[in-house]
């Protein structure tokens, strides 16, 4: 039985497609995740020199808000989509 490659190029399995939509997706979050950290932790050193204005208060709050509701569910979902990964791998397929 042949599985994808197996005299079946051009074909492409809709579970593996619909697989690599979703790591495009968590690479994607935790892009975006990573960066909101980033520009929270500039915020942050920039008010600390500044004495803390409004605006680095809010800069900082908004991006750890954002960054939690984008990079969480990247993590997890890259992580489920290496861990199917793996299992076809265990199970030849």
């Amino acid at each position: 039985m042949g599985g994808v490659g197996a005299g079946d190029e051009g074909v492409a399995d809709p579970v593996r497609v619909r697989r690599a939509r979703w790591a495009r997706w968590a690479a994607t979050g935790k892009r975006v995740g990573y960066g909101l950290i980033l520009l929270a932790v500039v915020a942050f050193a920039a008010g600390a020199l500044t004495g803390f204005p409004p605006l680095a208060t809010t800069t900082v709050t908004a991006a750890l808000a954002g960054s939690t509701v984008t990079l969480a569910p990247g993590i997890v979902i890259a992580y489920a989509v290496k861990a199917a990964e793996r299992e076809d791998r265990e199970l030849g397929r």
